[in-house]
Parts: C-alpha cells; structure tokens; sequence
C-alpha cells in the first residue's frame, strides 16, 4: 500500500486525513449551530458597510458554514467543500476587522482576544487547503484479486 505526504492509514485502512476532515467538519458544524441558535454573538461583528440586516448575513453564514461542514464530511464532496470552507474562511475575515475595530478601546481582554482573532483566520485557511490536498489523493487500495 502506498502512502502520500499527509497521509497515513489506520489498521481499519481508514486514510487519517479523514480525522483531519472530520475535525473541520466538526469546527463548521458548531460555529454553524452558534450562528443560528444564538445570532447575537456574531450580529454585532457584521461589518456596518455590508447592505442588509445583520442578522440575515448572520444566519447566511450559518447556513453557510452548515452546508460546509457537511460537504467536508462526505468524502465524494470532500474536495469541493474544503475549498468552499477555505473561501468562507477568507470571506468571514472582515468581521474579524471589524471586531477588532469596534473592541479596541474596550477594557480588558476584549481588545486582546479581538486581535488574536485576526492571524487565527491563517491557519483555518490553510487546514481546508490541506483537506482539499489530501482529498485529492487518491486513497491507495488493496488490489483485488481476479480470478483467471
């Protein structure tokens, strides 16, 4: 069996990327869940230039990230969703600004936690490049045996 750069294989000969996915998947589904089940966490980062309601961008990116994390799950539309989350990922970052933004003046950790927030947007775009990677491999099989 062969193996790829960033991928390896469980005894059940599940390729480990799919934990990688998976924890994508799972990241998407709580933000998603937040994003409908309590708005107003994230109503209040929309930037104000967006046309609109706030809440509507709000449950749009919850939809959004659902539909995501769903795409990411499945491996026939693993490749497809990772590289939607990536755009999503890099699409969501004005909101980050404009957390930044509105928090800087705020007293204690608020303006702390709302500029950590800025670089984290990296790393969350290069995790779903990396799911989209190693979704493209293809997942080395054992040969089947035909009779002759």
């Amino acid at each position: 069996m062969s193996v790829r750069s960033g991928q390896s294989f469980s005894a059940g000969g599940h390729c480990s990327s799919d934990g990688s996915a998976l924890a994508l998947s799972a990241l998407l589904t709580g933000a998603g869940v937040v994003h409908l089940v309590a708005p107003g966490v994230y109503e209040v980062v929309i930037p104000r230039a967006l046309p609109g309601s706030r809440l509507g961008w709000t449950v749009l990116s919850g939809i959004a990230e659902l539909g995501c994390a769903t795409l990411v799950a499945n491996r026939s539309t693993r490749r497809m969703g990772s590289t939607l989350t990536a755009i999503l990922f890099v699409a969501v970052f004005p909101a980050n600004v404009q957390m930044a933004v509105d928090w800087r003046h705020r007293s204690g950790l608020d303006p702390l936690i709302a500029y950590g927030r800025l670089p984290l947007q990296v790393p969350l775009v290069v995790w779903a490049l990396h799911v989209r990677r190693t979704a493209s491999m293809p997942h080395s099989r054992p040969a089947r045996h035909h009779p002759a």
